[in-house]
């Protein structure tokens, strides 16, 4: 896994490798339709998923991640579990000299985060961030649109979104993300999921400003009409100046709207582009781009070229996953040229410490400045 001028395949083990849940539909087709890349176990929190899994996918499944650790095929450790559990897993990943892909968030507060990126610099591991939203076509698309000038001088920024679940209701299996504890709340997770997308395309933060309200304070159990309180706060509202020196609004609500979920605005001195969805998760979301320049009056579609999506085999595109697929390409290039472009525990690191200035900003009402 260190790069070089020849690779084989890629063995991968996926920790949270069940029949059901994100990894079953975001990773295992992927691995299964990508040339680079092979999946070689699973382990789950039970023996009877992990004997389930077995039977699915025909690797070697475990109830126990340290053991999926030790398979001698397992070159890259894909860790797809509750934000709880990753110090624990990743720790022990990296600890064994595994390499690791770690579902955003990376960690459970900037501490852990800080710890685990430590652990992998010293240890020497290649780490990855599934921070997958900038490979999207339509976000490529736009950033060297904008590159190219279409819109000339970059002036301003609007993104507003929906985080799909925290909404009113919730099944029991989603209960744990309304409590702040367990560190996947709409700002860690859906509205950091669109921002990397975001700083991708027109640069990092400067400085930010925030509010975090808990508009829901309760929300009901679907299968047995409970209720539980929430504590995070799924109102996330931020502003700030990009580095370039655009204004930037980013707002992203709890549950789902029956107006927009998804429409991030890119205003220039030039025109604008408009990227839009029915889906507010817009890492997994399927995007419409349009815009407008010049004389024109209003955006029109702009077709994202063949060449942006024709990157994965065509039975992932349009899926959940062809946006992962894009990011194991990425690091199965960046493994065989030697290069370092797909982000990885220290880009994550970086993204949890906005997260950090803007709950810091949110809770003194002091605009917080972003250290570089």
């Amino acid at each position: 896994m260190s790069g070089g001028t020849t690779m084989e395949r890629i063995g991968v083990g996926i920790v949270g490798g069940s029949t059901t849940g994100w990894a079953s539909l975001g990773h295992i087709p992927v691995l299964a339709a990508l040339p680079d890349v092979e999946l070689r176990a699973v382990s789950t929190s039970r023996s009877s998923s992990a004997q389930a899994a077995a039977a699915e996918y025909r690797v070697a499944a475990y109830d126990n991640h340290r053991d999926l650790i030790a398979h001698p095929g397992v070159d890259l450790v894909v860790v797809s579990v509750k934000v709880t559990e990753h110090l624990e897993i990743i720790s022990d990943a990296v600890t064994a000299g595994k390499a690791v892909y770690s579902e955003w968030p990376l960690a459970n507060g900037l501490a852990e985060a800080e710890k685990l990126t430590e652990l992998a610099r010293t240890a020497g591991v290649r780490t990855v961030a599934g921070l997958q939203g900038r490979y999207a076509p339509e976000v490529r698309h736009a950033r060297d649109l904008i590159r190219d000038g279409y819109i000339g001088e970059v002036l301003g920024t609007t993104m507003v979104g929906s985080g799909m679940v925290w909404g009113p209701q919730a099944t029991a299996s989603q209960a744990y993300w309304y409590d702040k504890a367990n560190g996947a709340t709409p700002l860690t997770s859906p509205t950091m999921h669109a921002l990397d997308p975001l700083h991708f395309v027109l640069g990092e933060f400067d400085t930010v400003a925030a509010q975090l309200t808990i508009g829901r304070k309760q929300a009901t159990i679907a299968e047995s009409g409970s209720t539980i309180d929430v504590s995070v706060a799924d109102q996330v509202a931020v502003i700030g100046t990009l580095r370039g020196g655009a204004a930037a609004s980013v707002f992203y609500r709890g549950g789902a709207s029956r107006g927009d979920n998804f429409r991030w605005e890119i205003n220039g001195s030039e025109g604008d582009l408009v990227m839009t969805s029915a889906w507010g998760n817009m890492q997994v979301a399927e995007l419409t781009l349009a815009g407008g320049r010049g004389a024109d009056g209003a955006v029109r579609p702009i077709e994202t070229p063949a060449s942006y999506v024709n990157d994965v085999p065509a039975e992932l595109r349009g899926t959940v996953g062809a946006n992962v697929a894009r990011l194991y390409t990425h690091l199965a290039r960046d493994l065989s040229d030697g290069t370092r472009t797909v982000p990885d525990f220290e880009h994550a690191l970086k993204r949890h410490r906005l997260i950090d200035s803007i709950e810091r900003a949110a809770d003194t009402g002091v605009r917080q400045a972003i250290q570089h």
